[in-house]
């Protein structure tokens, strides 16, 4: 009776090599793109009136407010 062996072949596969940059090149292309539509939003709020922040929904202002202390002119004033 004949004797049969399988021997595994040990080679570094360069399809695994390809799926690893593929699947790194597609999250940078998918947070690029996340950030362009995060982008964009901002910007399209930025354009709107308080009125139609309103009638969408988006009861605060997208932009900083500064709030100034009542007195505050009046002490930093003083310090001088």
């Amino acid at each position: 009776m004949a004797r049969t062996e399988a021997y595994a072949k040990t080679r570094a596969s360069k399809h695994r090599l390809l799926g690893a940059v593929s699947n790194s090149v597609a999250a940078a292309v998918a947070a690029f793109t996340a950030w362009r539509r995060a982008v964009a939003g901002r910007r399209a709020l930025a354009d709107l009136t308080p009125d139609q922040l309103r009638d969408i929904g988006c009861t605060e202002s997208p932009r900083p407010t500064f709030f100034v202390r009542v007195g505050l002119i009046t002490d930093l004033m003083s310090m001088r």
